[in-house]
């Protein structure tokens, strides 16, 4: 299947490759993507993180299939517009903290797994920070965009909080909210005053010593 949008004219080497076994992955009902189409969308999304991040959302789509090392129509086929790849880092980041807090909702050490998540958490955040800013600067609500697994990711980490709690691993009279608010307004305060990976942490540390109730080692 080829389309003008997809191919320039008498650009037949990125015809050929429209024309591949893995066109539309994203479509509902399509066949699982083949392992080099899964390896270019990642390879799509890592690039596209970066360079955005670095300068800004209004570069060219060109450029971004030039970082990750693949054709346009590669990209296009993955991704048919700008705002679904805009979409998509997004949903990736937070498909990954997702999975991360449920994996820590079982653990023995209730309060150990909320600080381990926290410190993730704020990593993610901290590394993320510059493409984020630039996704709101365009006025890209990720709330909004991603309001469900936002929803399911807040319930997870609440789940972890909960179980903190009933342990006497953390403090009860804070929200889940506030310990995001806490944690991201680190991330984003260390992040602007140009303050390393290691600082934001340190900080971060200090925000978890906080929530521990008082008298607790």
């Amino acid at each position: 299947m080829t389309t003008k949008a997809q191919t320039a004219p008498g650009n037949s080497a990125e015809a050929s490759e429209v024309t591949s076994d893995d066109t539309y992955p994203e479509r509902a009902g399509c066949r699982p993507m083949r392992a080099d189409a899964v390896k270019n969308r990642q390879r799509i999304l890592d690039a596209a993180e970066e360079i955005f991040a670095t300068e800004g959302l209004a570069v060219p789509i060109d450029a971004v299939a030039e970082r990750a090392g693949v054709g346009v129509g590669t990209l296009y086929r993955h991704f048919p517009t700008k705002e679904a790849l805009f979409e998509a880092i997004v949903t990736a980041r937070l498909e990954y903290l997702l999975e991360l807090a449920r994996a820590h909702a079982g653990a023995a050490d209730p309060g150990g797994a909320l600080f381990a998540f926290l410190g993730e958490f704020a990593q993610q955040a901290s590394a993320k920070h510059d493409l984020f800013d630039a996704l709101s600067s365009a006025g890209i609500d990720i709330k909004s965009t991603c309001s469900e697994m936002v929803d399911e990711m807040k319930r997870s980490i609440d789940v972890l909080v909960q179980r903190a709690v009933v342990a006497r691993s953390v403090r009860s009279d804070v929200s889940t909210d506030e310990m995001i608010g806490l944690v991201v307004g680190v991330c984003r305060g260390g992040g602007h005053s140009g303050y390393d990976d290691a600082t934001v942490q340190r900080m971060v540390g200090i925000v978890c010593d906080g929530l521990r109730p008082p008298g607790s080692t």
